[in-house]
Protein backbone atom coordinates (compact mmCIF):
# COMPACT_ATOMS: atom_id res chain seq x y z
CA UNK A 1 0.00 0.00 0.00
CA UNK A 2 0.77 3.73 -0.29
CA UNK A 3 0.47 6.89 1.53
CA UNK A 4 -3.44 8.23 0.19
CA UNK A 5 -1.52 12.10 0.67
CA UNK A 6 1.97 11.81 -0.60
CA UNK A 7 1.97 8.19 -2.48
CA UNK A 8 5.26 7.33 -0.19
CA UNK A 9 4.90 3.65 0.93
CA UNK A 10 3.23 2.48 4.25
CA UNK A 11 3.80 0.10 6.88
CA UNK A 12 1.33 -1.72 8.81
CA UNK A 13 1.41 -0.64 12.63
CA UNK A 14 -1.47 -2.37 14.28
CA UNK A 15 -4.73 -3.96 14.03
CA UNK A 16 -8.18 -3.58 15.39
CA UNK A 17 -11.48 -4.94 15.86
CA UNK A 18 -13.39 -2.66 13.95
CA UNK A 19 -17.42 -2.20 14.60
CA UNK A 20 -16.62 -5.36 16.95
CA UNK A 21 -16.23 -7.69 14.02
CA UNK A 22 -13.67 -7.08 11.52
CA UNK A 23 -9.98 -7.21 11.83
CA UNK A 24 -8.80 -4.36 10.42
CA UNK A 25 -4.89 -3.32 9.05
CA UNK A 26 -3.71 0.73 10.04
CA UNK A 27 -0.84 1.63 8.03
CA UNK A 28 1.09 4.73 8.40
CA UNK A 29 3.42 6.71 6.00
CA UNK A 30 7.02 6.58 6.57
CA UNK A 31 7.41 10.26 4.83
CA UNK A 32 4.46 12.77 6.16
CA UNK A 33 3.23 9.95 9.12
CA UNK A 34 -0.35 9.54 8.15
CA UNK A 35 -2.11 6.95 9.45
CA UNK A 36 -4.83 5.23 7.42
CA UNK A 37 -6.68 2.16 7.29
CA UNK A 38 -6.39 -0.71 4.72
CA UNK A 39 -9.74 0.09 2.35
CA UNK A 40 -12.63 0.57 4.45
CA UNK A 41 -14.98 -2.24 3.16
CA UNK A 42 -17.26 -1.89 6.30
CA UNK A 43 -18.21 1.54 5.69
CA UNK A 44 -21.92 1.39 4.62
CA UNK A 45 -22.73 -0.37 8.05
CA UNK A 46 -20.52 2.14 10.09
CA UNK A 47 -23.06 5.30 8.55
CA UNK A 48 -25.97 3.38 9.07
CA UNK A 49 -26.32 6.19 11.63
CA UNK A 50 -24.79 9.82 9.91
CA UNK A 51 -23.55 10.76 13.62
CA UNK A 52 -22.90 7.74 15.71
CA UNK A 53 -24.65 7.36 18.97
CA UNK A 54 -21.10 7.50 20.78
CA UNK A 55 -20.41 11.00 20.19
CA UNK A 56 -22.04 12.43 23.06
CA UNK A 57 -19.80 15.62 23.01
CA UNK A 58 -21.62 17.30 19.93
CA UNK A 59 -23.42 19.89 21.63
CA UNK A 60 -20.52 21.14 23.79
CA UNK A 61 -18.26 20.80 20.97
CA UNK A 62 -20.11 22.87 18.83
CA UNK A 63 -20.68 25.44 21.77
CA UNK A 64 -17.18 25.79 21.92
CA UNK A 65 -16.52 25.65 18.20
CA UNK A 66 -18.74 28.86 17.42
CA UNK A 67 -16.91 30.56 19.42
CA UNK A 68 -13.57 30.03 18.24
CA UNK A 69 -14.97 30.34 14.50
CA UNK A 70 -16.36 33.61 15.17
CA UNK A 71 -12.78 34.75 16.60
CA UNK A 72 -11.12 33.65 13.52
CA UNK A 73 -13.45 35.18 11.37
CA UNK A 74 -13.65 38.61 13.14
CA UNK A 75 -9.64 38.56 13.02
CA UNK A 76 -8.99 37.23 9.86
CA UNK A 77 -11.32 37.16 7.11
CA UNK A 78 -14.49 39.66 5.51
CA UNK A 79 -17.36 39.38 8.30
CA UNK A 80 -20.34 40.77 5.59
CA UNK A 81 -18.92 37.64 3.13
CA UNK A 82 -20.93 34.26 3.35
CA UNK A 83 -19.35 31.43 4.58
CA UNK A 84 -20.56 27.23 4.41
CA UNK A 85 -20.20 24.73 7.23
CA UNK A 86 -19.42 21.27 5.10
CA UNK A 87 -20.50 18.09 6.02
CA UNK A 88 -22.30 20.10 8.92
CA UNK A 89 -24.36 17.46 10.02
CA UNK A 90 -27.81 18.41 12.02
CA UNK A 91 -26.90 21.74 11.50
CA UNK A 92 -26.03 23.34 14.91
CA UNK A 93 -23.08 24.88 13.89
CA UNK A 94 -24.69 27.30 11.38
CA UNK A 95 -27.78 28.16 13.57
CA UNK A 96 -24.94 29.11 16.38
CA UNK A 97 -23.03 31.23 13.59
CA UNK A 98 -25.93 32.58 12.60
CA UNK A 99 -26.98 33.62 15.70
CA UNK A 100 -23.85 35.36 16.24
CA UNK A 101 -24.63 37.63 12.94
CA UNK A 102 -22.55 35.38 10.46
CA UNK A 103 -24.36 34.62 7.39
CA UNK A 104 -23.52 30.88 7.26
CA UNK A 105 -24.99 27.75 5.09
CA UNK A 106 -24.96 24.33 5.56
CA UNK A 107 -23.60 21.25 3.41
CA UNK A 108 -24.17 17.53 4.21
CA UNK A 109 -24.92 15.04 1.51
CA UNK A 110 -26.13 12.11 4.33
CA UNK A 111 -27.47 14.00 7.60
CA UNK A 112 -30.71 15.58 8.13
CA UNK A 113 -30.52 18.74 8.57
CA UNK A 114 -32.89 20.00 11.64
CA UNK A 115 -31.55 23.12 13.10
CA UNK A 116 -30.61 25.28 9.63
CA UNK A 117 -33.75 24.81 7.68
CA UNK A 118 -33.78 27.51 4.19
CA UNK A 119 -29.85 27.73 5.14
CA UNK A 120 -28.58 24.88 3.55
CA UNK A 121 -25.66 25.23 0.21
CA UNK A 122 -28.89 23.95 -1.55
CA UNK A 123 -31.21 26.77 -1.08
CA UNK A 124 -28.80 28.97 -2.47
CA UNK A 125 -28.86 29.52 -6.71
CA UNK A 126 -25.89 29.05 -8.28
CA UNK A 127 -21.98 28.11 -7.64
CA UNK A 128 -21.43 30.75 -4.67
CA UNK A 129 -17.98 30.95 -3.62
CA UNK A 130 -17.66 31.60 -0.28
CA UNK A 131 -15.35 33.72 2.16
CA UNK A 132 -14.31 30.57 4.34
CA UNK A 133 -15.18 26.94 5.10
CA UNK A 134 -15.06 25.07 8.01
CA UNK A 135 -15.35 21.17 8.22
CA UNK A 136 -15.05 19.93 11.86
CA UNK A 137 -14.15 16.59 12.75
CA UNK A 138 -14.60 15.89 9.16
CA UNK A 139 -10.98 14.71 8.11
CA UNK A 140 -10.44 11.92 9.98
CA UNK A 141 -13.62 10.26 7.99
CA UNK A 142 -12.21 11.26 4.68
CA UNK A 143 -11.20 8.28 2.70
CA UNK A 144 -9.22 10.20 -0.43
CA UNK A 145 -8.59 13.15 1.66
CA UNK A 146 -6.78 14.74 -1.48
CA UNK A 147 -9.81 14.50 -3.37
CA UNK A 148 -12.21 15.68 -1.02
CA UNK A 149 -10.22 18.19 0.16
CA UNK A 150 -10.06 19.29 -3.36
CA UNK A 151 -13.91 19.75 -3.18
CA UNK A 152 -14.06 22.23 -0.37
CA UNK A 153 -11.72 24.10 -1.92
CA UNK A 154 -14.41 24.39 -5.13
CA UNK A 155 -16.39 26.26 -2.21
CA UNK A 156 -13.53 28.29 -0.23
CA UNK A 157 -10.40 29.16 -0.84
CA UNK A 158 -9.44 28.70 3.23
CA UNK A 159 -10.62 25.83 4.87
CA UNK A 160 -10.81 25.83 9.28
CA UNK A 161 -11.06 22.39 10.09
CA UNK A 162 -10.56 20.59 13.30
CA UNK A 163 -9.29 16.81 13.89
CA UNK A 164 -7.51 15.39 16.23
CA UNK A 165 -3.46 15.37 15.68
CA UNK A 166 -1.48 12.40 16.61
CA UNK A 167 -0.19 12.69 20.47
CA UNK A 168 2.97 10.08 20.34
CA UNK A 169 4.45 7.99 18.46
CA UNK A 170 3.35 4.91 19.32
CA UNK A 171 -0.58 5.39 18.48
CA UNK A 172 -2.64 2.32 19.63
CA UNK A 173 -6.50 2.03 20.25
CA UNK A 174 -5.72 1.41 23.34
CA UNK A 175 -3.50 4.30 23.89
CA UNK A 176 -5.19 6.82 21.93
CA UNK A 177 -9.10 7.11 22.19
CA UNK A 178 -9.91 9.10 19.33
CA UNK A 179 -9.21 5.67 16.78
CA UNK A 180 -12.58 5.34 17.81
CA UNK A 181 -12.63 1.34 15.84
CA UNK A 182 -15.84 0.59 17.89
CA UNK A 183 -17.85 2.89 15.65
CA UNK A 184 -15.68 2.26 12.32
CA UNK A 185 -16.18 5.78 11.19
CA UNK A 186 -12.58 7.18 12.06
CA UNK A 187 -10.15 5.92 9.07
CA UNK A 188 -7.41 8.77 8.84
CA UNK A 189 -5.30 10.14 11.47
CA UNK A 190 -2.46 12.99 11.11
CA UNK A 191 0.16 14.30 12.39
CA UNK A 192 1.63 18.04 11.49
CA UNK A 193 3.54 16.74 8.86
CA UNK A 194 1.04 15.15 6.96
CA UNK A 195 -0.87 18.47 7.41
CA UNK A 196 1.87 20.83 6.40
CA UNK A 197 2.63 18.23 3.00
CA UNK A 198 -1.02 18.65 2.04
CA UNK A 199 -0.30 22.51 2.08
CA UNK A 200 2.20 22.20 0.48
CA UNK A 201 0.34 20.24 -2.53
CA UNK A 202 -2.46 22.21 -2.68
CA UNK A 203 -0.28 25.88 -2.35
CA UNK A 204 -1.81 26.84 0.85
CA UNK A 205 -0.51 28.35 4.28
CA UNK A 206 -1.08 26.41 7.61
CA UNK A 207 -1.77 27.02 10.92
CA UNK A 208 -2.57 25.37 13.65
CA UNK A 209 -2.81 24.36 17.25
CA UNK A 210 -0.52 21.30 17.02
CA UNK A 211 -4.14 19.76 18.90
CA UNK A 212 -7.00 19.92 17.23
CA UNK A 213 -7.84 23.54 15.27
CA UNK A 214 -5.99 23.93 11.60
CA UNK A 215 -7.01 26.57 9.03
CA UNK A 216 -5.41 26.01 5.55
CA UNK A 217 -5.68 29.21 3.49
CA UNK A 218 -3.82 31.73 1.02
CA UNK A 219 -3.93 34.25 3.38
CA UNK A 220 -0.89 35.55 5.45
CA UNK A 221 -1.54 35.22 9.58
CA UNK A 222 0.33 35.61 12.56
CA UNK A 223 1.10 32.23 13.91
CA UNK A 224 0.56 33.63 17.77
CA UNK A 225 -2.82 34.63 17.25
CA UNK A 226 -4.52 31.95 15.58
CA UNK A 227 -2.63 30.06 18.97
CA UNK A 228 -4.50 32.59 20.95
CA UNK A 229 -7.67 32.78 19.81
CA UNK A 230 -8.25 28.83 19.30
CA UNK A 231 -8.22 28.68 22.77
CA UNK A 232 -11.03 27.61 24.11
CA UNK A 233 -11.56 30.32 26.58
CA UNK A 234 -9.74 32.47 25.03
CA UNK A 235 -12.12 32.62 22.34
CA UNK A 236 -15.22 32.39 24.58
CA UNK A 237 -14.46 35.86 26.58
CA UNK A 238 -13.55 37.45 22.82
CA UNK A 239 -16.49 35.78 21.14
CA UNK A 240 -18.77 37.29 24.28
CA UNK A 241 -16.97 40.89 23.57
CA UNK A 242 -17.28 40.87 19.87
CA UNK A 243 -20.74 39.86 19.01
CA UNK A 244 -24.40 41.13 21.07
CA UNK A 245 -27.71 39.35 20.51
CA UNK A 246 -27.68 42.79 18.12
CA UNK A 247 -25.74 41.78 15.87
CA UNK A 248 -27.69 38.07 15.85
CA UNK A 249 -29.32 37.04 12.33
CA UNK A 250 -32.04 35.22 14.54
CA UNK A 251 -34.97 37.80 13.91
CA UNK A 252 -34.03 38.53 9.92
CA UNK A 253 -34.48 34.63 9.58
CA UNK A 254 -37.04 34.37 11.39
CA UNK A 255 -38.89 36.58 8.68
CA UNK A 256 -36.98 35.49 5.80
CA UNK A 257 -38.38 31.56 6.71
CA UNK A 258 -41.94 33.23 7.65
CA UNK A 259 -42.00 35.05 4.46
CA UNK A 260 -40.71 31.97 2.55
CA UNK A 261 -43.11 29.36 4.22
CA UNK A 262 -46.63 31.56 4.35
CA UNK A 263 -46.36 34.31 1.63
Amino acid sequence: MHCKICNTKVDEIFKAKVLGKYQVAYYQCRECLFVQTEEPYWLQEAYTSAITALDIGLVQRNLELSNIVACIIHSCFHLKHKFIDFAGGYGLMVRLLRDKGLNFYRQDKYCENLFAGNFDVKDLTGNEKFELLTAFEVFEHLQNPLQEIDEMLSYADSILFSTRLQPHADIRPYNWWYISPEIGQHIAFYHTKTLSRIAELKGLNLYTNHQNIHLLTKKKINPFLFKIITRTFTAKAISLLLYSKKSSLQQKDYSFIKNKLFK
